[in-house]
């Protein structure tokens, strides 16, 4: 009985360690090309996920994905993309 509880600690630690890697894994070269100039807000949510931090000055709003070293920044106008970059993604 006790190893059964063993065996099901060592499925959840690796199912919680997957999931985690899965949250990282949208910031990568092949979304970011999929990011087009002119898109909404919510279209590149539906790529790349919820934005980590956004801030807004006089009507324009920057958001940023990811993490050091792979990041994703995107600014936007009128709610629509009109500057992409990204640092570390291979």
């Amino acid at each position: 009985m006790k190893s059964q509880w063993c065996w099901i600690g060592v499925v959840l630690l690796m199912i919680s360690v997957l999931a985690f890697w899965g949250c990282g894994g949208k910031i990568n070269q092949e979304n970011f090309k999929k990011i087009e100039i002119g898109m909404s807000y919510d279209e590149v949510v539906a790529i790349l996920g919820a934005p980590v931090a956004c801030k807004s000055i006089m009507g324009a709003q920057t958001c940023d994905w990811g993490k050091e070293p792979r990041t994703i920044n995107i600014k936007f106008v009128a709610d629509n993309v009109v500057f992409r970059s990204s640092e570390g993604l291979n």
